[in-house]
């Protein structure tokens, strides 16, 4: 609209606001619509005119660096019933945080459903959501929704069609299944990617990882990245072969190391070694122990010793000092082998107490098994709820009744919320939460009785995810 229709709108608006007739103030070409009818008529057809140029003609005009965005995915599940979103809402209003935010989507996800997005949608960057995700991750980033909707199997043809979310995803189920296809591919295409991808790329050899990799693994010794080389050396330790070569000398810090660990004798009729940390006589010698245990391999460590990875764990004096219980655990979570961390992890779960939650260090190396036992034992004894919320990759839904009624939990959680106590009011809420997320659906409505019962309101937030969960279960056969 030009200058000349602007101030005809403004003598119309003008006419009409004193009370009187406009018809003489419109423009001409306005006039020619208006003319061959009554006066009132004339008026409202310039009424018209005028509503419309206003509600069209000065529309502020799109910026040019406005692009037009493909359709979002249609993705793989069916959408959450529509009278379930208002549950779905609440649970994830009362989660505080991204990571609490997908654990709601993980929980709806378990149960063959996906979130409407105009409720949650994972951001660009996201790697933690469920992999039914992918394809809006990767939608948020950009991608081409004709190279989405052409592409079928990640092959080296077709490994530009797929964007980094449904890329890895894809990469994972194929070291899953098809491990040397995947490594051929991570070889082939991923040498030309810049370093923080490759990085990305060499991580997941962890899935599937066996000998078979080991050529592969020790060719990255040449990468121009030293965090691909640091990754590739862990993942070789992993497998047994030895990084740090222990020739003596101060330049050894395998030798360095050990000089911080005491070997020792226990036991009277049956004796046995013991290995030990040595208290550091400085901050100086602190830093450097911790230095150590971060960049040397564990399986390094054991030869040193002369023992196997399963014996020295078993040997070693855990709570003799507390920061080198955790320094040896998050060097086995890196460079120890499977059967080292699954033993870790057995031995520190059947110690209980503190020492329990040092598998937390191992989450990313355990099997679904291991992880449920950790929960398990965390429930049991109720000293170190919290604990649950550091709790990473378990998966939703499986907690039953006995596993709550048998420990202590339920009964912390029933003292808590009848208390008047507001801080451990609210701690306990937070627990309820990701209890939520763990609970099986029958165990979820069962445990909302059992909570109110004690003197919680029944329109607590802290039930939100309870709810939802319990609700879920409802859908299964409508899917």
């Amino acid at each position: 609209m030009n200058e000349h229709d602007q101030a005809g709108l403004a003598r119309l608006r003008d006419g009409w606001i004193s009370g009187g007739a406009a018809f003489e103030l419109a423009p001409a070409e306005w006039k020619e619509v208006a003319a061959a009818s009554s006066a009132d008529e004339q008026e409202r057809r310039l009424l018209a005119i005028a509503a419309q140029a206003l509600d069209v003609a000065l529309r502020p005009a799109a910026p040019k660096t406005l692009k037009r965005r493909p359709p979002l995915p249609v993705l793989a599940l069916p959408m959450l019933p529509e009278r379930l979103r208002p549950l779905l809402r609440a649970a994830l209003k009362y989660a505080a945080d991204t990571r609490l935010k997908t654990r709601v989507a993980a929980l709806v996800a378990s149960r063959g459903f996906v979130l409407h997005p105009m409720d949650w949608m994972p951001a660009a960057t996201d790697q933690e959501s469920p992999d039914i995700y992918a394809p809006w991750i990767d939608w948020q980033a950009g991608a081409d929704s004709e190279k989405q909707s052409r592409r079928e199997h990640l092959t080296a043809e077709t490994w530009d069609d797929f964007y980094p979310a449904a890329r890895r995803s894809a990469l994972v189920d194929l070291r899953r299944s098809t491990p040397a296809l995947a490594r051929t591919l991570i070889e082939t295409k991923g040498a030309s990617e810049p370093a923080e991808v490759r990085l990305a790329l060499i991580e997941l050899m962890r899935f599937g990882l066996s000998a078979d990799d080991v050529p592969f693994l020790k060719s990255l010794s040449a990468d121009r990245s030293g965090k691909v080389r640091d990754m590739a050396g862990r993942l070789l330790a992993r497998l047994g072969e030895h990084g740090n070569p222990t020739e003596g000398g101060s330049e050894d810090p395998i030798a360095e190391l050990a000089a911080f660990i005491e070997e020792g004798k226990s036991g009277f009729i049956r004796r046995r070694t013991t290995y030990a940390p040595i208290k550091p006589k400085s901050q100086a010698q602190q830093a450097r122990r911790a230095d150590l245990f971060a960049s040397c391999y564990f399986g390094d460590l054991v030869v040193r010793f002369g023992k196997t990875e399963p014996d020295f764990i078993g040997a070693w004096q855990f709570g003799v000092d507390d920061g080198a219980d955790l320094f040896l655990v998050r060097m086995i979570a890196v460079s120890g082998s499977d059967a080292a961390v699954a033993c870790l992890a057995d031995l520190l779960v059947a110690a209980g107490g503190r020492l329990a939650l040092l598998v937390l260090q191992l989450m990313l190396r355990l099997d679904g098994g291991r992880k449920r036992a950790l929960i398990r034992q965390i429930l049991n004894d109720a000293q170190n709820l919290a604990a649950l919320n550091l709790v990473e990759g378990v998966e939703a839904g499986w907690l039953e009744w006995g596993d709550l009624a048998n420990g202590k939990t339920l009964s912390a959680l029933r003292a808590a919320v009848s208390g008047d106590n507001d801080v451990t009011k609210r701690n306990a809420e937070q627990y309820l939460e990701t209890i939520g997320f763990l609970a099986s659906a029958a165990t979820a409505e069962k445990l909302i009785g059992d909570i109110v019962a004690a003197g919680l309101p029944p329109a607590s937030p802290s039930l939100s995810l309870l709810r939802l969960n319990a609700a879920l279960t409802e859908n299964q056969s409508a899917r």
